[in-house]
C-alpha cells in the first residue's frame, strides 16, 4: 500500500503536539525532472561545500552570495507574495536566479562581503538549528521571537568571522554543505517532509510532527558538519590561507606594473640620447714635456724664425733639450751634453 502520512486532525489551540502520526505507511514519491536535477546539482555543491570549501575560497563566496540571494528572493516572489501579481514558480526561480547572480559577484569580488555573508548563513543555521530544538520543549507565541533569534545569530557570527576568517571559514561552509547534503537527501528520501516541517516552524503554523526517519535524517546534519570541520582541518593547515593567495596575486600586479615602468623609462631615456648624442674627440696623449709654459716656447720660435736673439745665444745653456712639438710629445730628457732644439 502506498499512501501519504496520515494524521489525526489538530487541536484548536495547539500547534500539532496532540498529532498521532502513523509512519509505518509508505511515503507516496513523484520525482519532478527539474526539482530533481537541481537536488542533484545542490547535493554536488555540498559535497564541495563541506570538504574542500576553506580551499576553494573564491568558489564558495561565489555560491554563497548565489544561493543566499536566489533562496530569499524566491520565498518573497513565490510564497510570501510581495508583488501585486501571482508569479508562477518559473518567473519567481528567474527573478531569484538574477538577482542571485549578481549577490555571488558581489561576494566574490569583494572579500568582506563574501566573508559577512560566509558568517551570516553561519549564524541563521545554529540559530535555525537551536530552534528547532527547543521547539520540542517551548513553542514561541510570536514570529518576533524566530526572527529575532536568526537575526541576532546572525550578525554575531558574521562579525566573528570577519575577526577570525580562516576558522569560521571552515565551520561556516562544513555546516553549510551539510545543510545542503541533508535537504536533498530529505527531498530524495520523503518528499521534503523535513523542509516543510521546518519552513512551518519559522512562521508558527500548524504542522505534522516528525517521524523517527525524518530525525535520522536531520541528525546526519551535525554529524557530516563535524566531519566536513575534521576534513577541512586537516587539508588546509598553515600551509595554506586565503589572504596569502590575495596578496601574491596583488604582488604579482605591481611587480608587473614596475616592470612595465621601468621598460618606458628606458624606451624615453633611449629616444632622448639618440637625438642629442654626439661623438667625443679622442683626447690627446700628454706627457711631462707638456708642462712648459706656452710664452716660454713661443720665444723659442720666435728666436729661430730670426725674429729674437740668434740660436747662437742659446750655447750657454748646453745642457737644454727642448720638445717643441708638444702636441705629440717626446721622451727626450732635458739635460743632454750638446744643445739640441728641435722643432
Amino acid at each position: 500500500q502506498v499512501s501519504t502520512l496520515q494524521t489525526l486532525p489538530l487541536q484548536p489551540g495547539g500547534l500539532g503536539a496532540h498529532t498521532v502520526v502513523d509512519c509505518s505507511l509508505e511515503i507516496e514519491r513523484k520525482y519532478d525532472v527539474i526539482p530533481a536535477v537541481i537536488c542533484s546539482m545542490c547535493c554536488l555543491f555540498g559535497i564541495i561545500y563541506c570538504f574542500f570549501g576553506y580551499r576553494c575560497f573564491k568558489a564558495v563566496m561565489f555560491l554563497s552570495g548565489l544561493i543566499f540571494g536566489s533562496v530569499i528572493i524566491f520565498l518573497l516572489c513565490h510564497k510570501e507574495h510581495v508583488l501585486d501579481t501571482q508569479l508562477s514558480v518559473e518567473a519567481s526561480a528567474g527573478i531569484g536566479l538574477g538577482i542571485g547572480l549578481l549577490c555571488g559577484l558581489v561576494t566574490m569580488m569583494v572579500r568582506s562581503v563574501g566573508l559577512f555573508m560566509t558568517g551570516l548563513l553561519l549564524g541563521l543555521l545554529l540559530a535555525l538549528a537551536a530552534l528547532l530544538v527547543t521547539e520540542q520543549f517551548y513553542t514561541p507565541t510570536t514570529v518576533w521571537v524566530p526572527l529575532g533569534a536568526l537575526l541576532g545569530s546572525g550578525m554575531l557570527f558574521a562579525v566573528l568571522t570577519l575577526q577570525w576568517q580562516k576558522a569560521f571559514t571552515m565551520l561556516s561552509t562544513a555546516v553549510f554543505g551539510a545543510a545542503i547534503m541533508t535537504i536533498c537527501a530529505d527531498y530524495f528520501v520523503e518528499m521534503l517532509v523535513l523542509g516543510t516541517y521546518i519552513y512551518e516552524c519559522l512562521r508558527l503554523s500548524p504542522r505534522t510532527p516528525l517521524c523517527w526517519y525524518s530525525w535520522v535524517i536531520l541528525g546526519m546534519w551535525p554529524a557530516l558538519s563535524l566531519f566536513g570541520v575534521l576534513v577541512q582541518w586537516k587539508l588546509t593547515d598553515d600551509s595554506f590561507s586565503h589572504t596569502e593567495v590575495v596578496l601574491s596575486r596583488r604582488q604579482k600586479r605591481v611587480q608587473l606594473m614596475r616592470i612595465r615602468e621601468k621598460d618606458a623609462k628606458k624606451h624615453q631615456q633611449g629616444a632622448a640620447q639618440e637625438g642629442t648624442y654626439r661623438r667625443k674627440a679622442t683626447p690627446v696623449k700628454r706627457y711631462a714635456g707638456d708642462l712648459l709654459a706656452p710664452s716660454y716656447l713661443q720665444s723659442l720660435r720666435d728666436r729661430q724664425m730670426g725674429t729674437g736673439t740668434s740660436l747662437s745665444s742659446m750655447g750657454t745653456t748646453n745642457h737644454t733639450m727642448i720638445d717643441l712639438d708638444y702636441d705629440t710629445g717626446s721622451t727626450a730628457p732635458l739635460t743632454a751634453t750638446t744643445p739640441v732644439v728641435r722643432v
